[in-house]
């Protein structure tokens, strides 16, 4: 079964211990190489073990946003005023179950690790994009990507963008950031061993990880003796079974954004010691239906004509409310004037009609709904107003140059993807927990940890590579200062 937790090994079954490290780490996305580059720069010894023929993971395939502000110089450089106290407060406010310890190390420690990220080569261009976007489309090194401006979080903390991209065109960010991080890697007494997966972790009659059986493509099992081993194995978005049991809104009309080692084996090796996942209902799903930026102008409803969200969210959070609505079931509006632009938009478009009254009848919406809602909505856009979601000005216009589009926002018609955002409770520096305690030896981050995101409706897009990189950094230098091979 693709849920089952492996043996947690003893030191009794080990036949014979083969290679030895101060510190092991699982999995070279971007909280593994963090960890392993942080572990070595102490000095100690490191064995970067990863399931794939190369480096990148996840990762890899993002487009390299990395949450971070408090002032950082792209901050600075572009004119914007930011601060730590302020970005507590947002993060705290946009997360169900803050955990506020790990939130304030986070913001308090974002400047000194976007410095050390630099220090490892990895380049911020020191430039803002001011669009509305889901990532920068060109090398821009900064821009708005969670719900800073959204109410009411935009009166909760003081606005600022901190959505920092690699300096690389468009969605190529990650794979970038995995390059440079791999190449830093290859500069470090660091040994690397691809197609290596482990099978279970071993521990001593004390309850001490010392250790990971693993089996390589190149001459079968082994047993790999460690100081401590740092779990970094990625989420389980491609496990079925796991997703079912856990998070069961991912299970059809999304693609999942992962890679086939995102299938909770890091998780389930950290069950196996003892530890505790938490949060694992957690998900991030979007549809995003800009750019271009105009569509937000139009509503959003669902299949009774009426609005829930206010439509300027990051996409994100409307996707998490469109989700909540019955049959899952929304409906972007737009009229005339909103419609003339170049663009393709990323939202499937349904048809165009001369009157609302068509187009209540062609979308199945009770008669007089869907004008009552617009009429609500125009008089007060009218006034830059809207008492109801209170979206931003910035995009309140009022709806009424017919002919009326529609566009097709449901689970099953908009391109919908997801990615798991539950993990294995863990402290501050990365300890795997159990009810009573951390696992001696056994550290966990990126995306087989639950660190700070925990749901779509308060995700910001480069909150993981965020989270993944400093709790991974974290995880590496206490892993190699608890304990040392002999």
């Amino acid at each position: 079964m693709a849920t089952d937790i492996p043996e947690l090994m003893s030191t009794k079954d080990v036949p014979e211990w083969g290679d030895a490290a101060d510190v092991i780490v699982v999995g070279f996305g971007v909280a593994g190489a963090c960890a392993a580059i942080a572990a070595a720069e102490t000095g100690a010894d490191v064995l970067l073990l990863e399931r794939a023929t190369a480096s990148g993971g996840t990762t890899a395939l993002c487009a390299g946003q990395i949450y971070l502000g408090g002032g950082t110089p792209v901050q600075e450089a572009t004119g914007i005023i930011d601060d730590v106290a302020e970005m507590i407060r947002y993060i705290e406010a946009v997360t169900p179950e803050p955990d506020s310890e790990k939130i304030r190390l986070y913001c308090e420690g974002s400047v000194a690790h976007f410095s050390w990220l630099e220090s490892l080569g990895v380049p911020f261009e020191r430039s803002f994009y001011a669009g509305k976007a889901v990532y920068q489309p060109g090398t821009e090194g900064l821009m708005w990507t969670g719900n800073e401006l959204t109410w009411p979080f935009r009166e909760q903390a003081k606005p600022a963008p901190r959505g920092h991209k690699v300096a690389a065109p468009g969605e190529t960010g990650g794979a970038e950031l995995m390059r440079i991080l791999t190449k830093h890697i290859e500069s470090l007494p660091i040994r690397v061993q691809y197609e290596t997966t482990v099978r279970n972790l071993v521990a001593d009659a004390d309850g001490h990880v010392v250790g990971v059986h693993v089996r390589r493509l190149s001459d079968g099992p082994a047993f790999l003796r460690a100081g401590s081993v740092v779990l970094a194995a990625g989420g389980f978005v491609v496990n079925t079974e796991m997703i079912a049991a856990y998070t069961p809104r991912l299970v059809s009309g999304f693609m999942p954004l992962g890679t086939p080692g995102d299938d909770g084996l890091g998780i389930r090796l950290g069950q196996s010691a003892g530890g505790v996942p938490i949060h694992m209902e957690g998900a991030f799903m979007t549809a995003a239906f800009y750019p271009p930026p105009q569509m937000l102008n139009g509503i959003i409803v669902n299949e009774a004509g009426h609005r829930f969200v206010a439509e300027d969210s990051y996409h994100g959070r409307t996707a998490g409310a469109v989700l909540e609505q019955p049959n899952a079931r929304a409906y972007l509006i737009l009229d005339a004037e909103t419609t003339a632009w170049p663009e393709i938009p990323l939202a499937p478009f349904i048809d165009g009609w001369e009157s609302i009254d068509e187009m209540e009848l062609a979308l199945g919406i009770p008669p007089g709904n869907l004008a009552t809602t617009l009429d609500d909505y125009n008089t007060s856009a009218a006034k830059g107003d809207d008492p109801d979601f209170h979206k931003h000005p910035d995009w309140l216009k009022p709806l009424d140059a017919g002919p009326w589009a529609a566009f097709d926002l449901s689970l099953g018609k908009a391109a919908y993807v997801g990615f798991t955002l539950g993990g294995l409770r863990t402290s501050p520096d990365g300890e795997v927990l159990t009810a009573g305690g951390p696992v001696p030896g056994l550290y966990a981050a990126g995306a087989c940890a639950s660190n700070i995101a925990q749901d779509c409706s308060g995700y910001a897009s480069g909150t993981c590579v965020g989270e993944g990189s400093f709790f991974g950094r974290r995880a590496g230098r206490h892993a190699a200062a608890s304990v040392r091979v002999g």
